[in-house]
């Protein structure tokens, strides 16, 4: 591996060999996709019920960070197209150490989420079929989207383009019911008014800082659509297109979703958290089937994000190999497919899964704590790496600066307090404070590991 200095003077070339499969409409969809995730559906009751309304301003306030983060990626996504994304970025900006501690974390990252996601739809399909088992649910899913990421990415994305059009169909559909609703022009139901809006903070300020973490880390897959970008046919195009609509994306699913949730459900519903808010919703409305249907939309919505997770694992991965940061056989190309790194990806997926029966309360535990705070800190990456990169693209390639971060260096600062305020509020609570500990202490390794790597390069 080259020098610090030398590699922010020639950045490599980390797409070489891969296919270019992914068509316009599969990215787009993709992007549109990925603001709907699994977290969304499931992991917003807990949110509801710690700040009850005001859930509203928590995911508001984490919206505005992820659209500046969504900014600033895709301004370098859009000037070096990369497989590797922000990890490739953070190479180029800070150094090797920096491009391997951020991409290698973020690898455990999506693999454990393979595993959780594998074990969340499996319990759904187990409810609909009682006494099957879960792990055999979790090894067909395992095994039929290892297949498809192993065939071609086309596969990939046209996994993913239907999946996502059927989630934003859903949320599209509850979204206009519950606008009818609180409009009172709903057949059966009366407008609510603002009778469940009265307490707006019920836990105080505490209840809000529980909800707006909760929102922060519902936003996660929004980066794959930079790394899809590379395999593209025009990825440019596509990162700029994807990170231009991505403020009336979240706008549109995550903020107005919640604002109807807490208009029609009173926030302290048990059904909330015990269904989910979009079930309590369709419930309190009166819809017939509505808990089956929505129970239909989180299995797609847990699928295509195992599904985009093996993808996501395998292409950053095959990324940080290529650019000399781990094991060279990881970056076996077949049919400009990576399918020893999907294949060690989806592995690592089922390890999890079966950590999860045999060791639930100490190892499998310890590595959800592990990997709990990582998003935060690849933000982190990517606002350093911006700050870097911007005045050298406006220097060397100003020709490439298609999307541009807004009123830059001002609001990339603005995002970086956000990010050290989310930091701060995790070390207040106990919950989160091991999460953030044991985050820390993994980039801390992997960043030395990942210096160390680079003196022994440099010195070859």
């Amino acid at each position: 591996m080259p020098s610090s200095s030398t590699t922010t003077e020639t950045p490599p070339q980390q797409h070489d060999g891969l296919s270019h499969g992914l068509k316009r409409r599969h990215l787009s969809m993709i992007a549109l996709g990925g603001v709907i995730g699994a977290g969304l559906f499931v992991g917003s009751g807990a949110g509801i019920a710690a700040a009850g309304p005001s859930i509203v301003i928590a995911y508001t306030l984490s919206g505005l960070l992820v659209m500046l983060v969504m900014r600033m990626l895709g301004e370098m996504s859009a000037a070096y197209p990369s497989s590797g994304s922000f990890s490739a970025h953070a190479e180029r900006a800070i150094g090797p150490w920096a491009g391997f501690a951020a991409g290698w974390s973020f690898w455990i990252l999506l693999c454990t989420a393979v595993g959780l996601e594998g074990i969340g739809a499996a319990h759904i399909v187990s409810g609909w079929l009682p006494g099957t088992p879960e792990w055999a649910w979790v090894a067909l899913f395992m095994v039929v989207f290892c297949g498809t990421n192993l065939a071609a990415v086309k596969n990939f994305g046209e996994f993913e383009f239907w999946f996502a059009a059927l989630k934003v169909g859903a949320i599209s559909l509850f979204l206009i019911l519950g606008v009818l609703a609180i409009a009172g022009v709903l057949p059966g139901t009366d407008a609510p008014g603002t009778a469940n809006l009265s307490h707006f903070l019920p836990h105080g300020g505490n209840g809000l800082i529980i909800g707006l973490l909760a929102s922060v880390f519902a936003y996660g897959g929004l980066e794959t659509v930079t790394i899809a970008a590379a395999e593209s046919e025009d990825p440019v195009r596509g990162v700029a297109s994807a990170v231009r609509t991505a403020m009336w994306r979240i706008a549109l699913f995550y903020i107005g979703s919640m604002a109807v949730v807490v208009t029609l459900v009173p926030w302290d519903s048990k059904d909330v958290v015990a269904k989910g808010p979009y079930v309590a919703t369709l419930d309190h409305l009166g819809i017939p089937g509505a808990g089956q249907l929505m129970n239909v939309v989180v299995l797609v919505a847990l699928l295509s994000a195992m599904n985009a997770n093996i993808y996501g694992s395998s292409r950053i991965a095959f990324s940080l190999v290529e650019r000399g940061q781990g094991p060279s056989a990881l970056a076996k190309l077949s049919g400009g497919v990576p399918r020893i790194a999907v294949l060690t990806s989806c592995v690592l997926g089922f390890v999890c899964v079966l950590l999860s029966y045999w060791r639930p309360d100490d190892v499998f535990k310890w590595l959800l704590n592990m990997i709990g705070a990582v998003i935060l800190v690849v933000w982190i990456f990517i606002a350093v790496s911006q700050l870097l990169l911007r005045r050298r693209i406006e220097r060397e390639t100003p020709e490439n600066l298609v999307v541009r971060m807004w009123a830059f260096p001002f609001l990339t600062w603005v995002a970086l307090a956000g990010m050290v305020t989310i930091f701060v509020l995790m070390a207040r609570e106990a919950d989160t404070r091991v999460q953030l500990y044991s985050t820390g202490g993994m980039t801390l390794v992997l960043a030395a590991v990942g210096y160390a790597w680079q003196r022994v390069h440099a010195r070859r």
